[in-house]
């Protein structure tokens, strides 16, 4: 007796279930409402490796702090990192602002085709083509994770991630429709976020459940399959609390290319593969001082590596004039990384406190990083 193959999947049941089941998010424009494009564009720059839920209370807050792309474009750069806090990866942040400065120098603002989206700052292939798909209606496939897994299971696509990204892309591409090409964009997403999740997903609730040959085989959780992955190296550091006799902390700009660019940190040194010797801290510090190691270190996860950093404090006797000096108790007011607020807090907690400091203040610190 032969097995009659699944049915295709199709745009047409997908719609008919996100008609139903679309979740409600403050950059959608609802049925019959026009698309904005600067909201669609400001929330898929948000959205890059980040949830939705993390997303949504700082999306509302730029709107009503920058409610169109000429107030974002009039914006000082570290206000917009500044509100930026908590989100990461801040080449993002910088991206957005110097693209909305741009954009603003346009007549018709956002261009509407993939290759003119891909040419502004911050914008790649897949935001390019979900800005294309739903706020201008062309025929635009957005592939992201959740439209990954979705089409290696709908499919049975046994082969790993990576090697197989461009199978599932076309996969995906051959379902887009002519006519409500940024609905079902959104609606291959919304099925990965609720239904078809990593774990446990909820096949009897699925539109494409009867197409579907990962659970006709039993083998949802099991797809998509990934590579081995490889190990994330450690690198090393020293980082430099110092402060003057007015309770004030050092801080300086990294420089706008590589990581963390352009963002407000402590002096550090390099960051390397092998641990700094005790014999190079004080040749790195940003001044001479009597330096004191702290106990422990501030350990943080990038995408690529982990990073471990020596806290070093001292006090210059003293105030010194050269470079930016912040007061401890206003640290919040800083654009900083999430990872110099790490070492803020573990300066504060470690002994790097000053004597003028008060609990209120060292205790806020703490609870402003995130």
């Amino acid at each position: 007796m032969s097995i009659p193959k699944n049915p295709l999947p199709t745009a047409r049941l997908l719609l008919a279930w996100y008609d139903r089941h679309r979740r409600r998010l403050p950059w959608r424009a609802e049925p019959g409402q026009i698309t904005e494009p600067y909201r669609v564009w400001l929330s898929e720059i948000m959205l890059q490796q980040t949830t939705v839920a993390t997303v949504t209370p700082y999306f509302e807050r730029f709107l009503v702090r920058w409610p169109s792309l000429a107030a974002l474009a009039a914006a000082d750069l570290d206000e917009v990192l500044h509100a930026w806090q908590g989100l990461g990866y801040y080449a993002r942040a910088r991206n957005l602002h110097r693209c909305a400065r741009l954009l603003s120098l346009r007549p018709s603002g956002f261009p509407e085709s993939e290759p003119a989206l891909r040419a502004l700052p911050g914008i790649g292939e897949y935001t390019a083509a979900a800005i294309a798909a739903i706020a201008f209606g062309h025929r635009a496939t957005p592939v992201d994770g959740n439209v990954l897994r979705v089409m290696a299971r709908v499919f049975g696509i046994a082969a790993p991630l990576p090697r197989v990204k461009k199978e599932l892309a076309e996969l995906a591409r051959s379902l887009t429709p002519v006519k409500r090409t940024g609905d079902y964009a959104q609606a291959v997403m919304d099925l990965g976020a609720t239904v078809c999740t990593p774990r446990t997903p909820d096949c009897d609730l699925c539109p494409w459940r009867r197409a579907c040959v990962a659970r006709r085989e039993g083998c949802q959780e099991a797809l998509p399959a990934r590579g081995p992955r490889r190990a994330r190296p450690t690198r090393h550091g020293v980082v430099y609390w110092l402060l003057d006799g007015d309770d004030r902390v050092l801080l300086r700009r990294r420089p706008e290319q590589g990581l963390l660019g352009g963002m407000m940190e402590m002096p550090s040194s390099e960051w390397r593969e092998r641990p700094w010797p005790k014999a190079a801290f004080a040749a790195a510090a940003p001044r001479r001082a009597a330096w004191r190691r702290l106990p422990g270190c501030v350990r943080h996860v990038f995408t690529h590596f982990e990073l471990e950093l020596v806290v070093l404090a001292a006090r210059l006797a003293r105030p010194c004039p050269q470079g930016l000096w912040w007061p401890v108790g206003e640290l919040d007011r800083q654009a900083l990384p999430t990872l110099m607020r790490k070492v803020a807090r573990h300066a504060l907690a470690g002994g790097g406190v000053p004597v003028r400091i008060t609990r209120r203040a060292a205790s806020g610190a703490g609870r402003r990083s995130r």
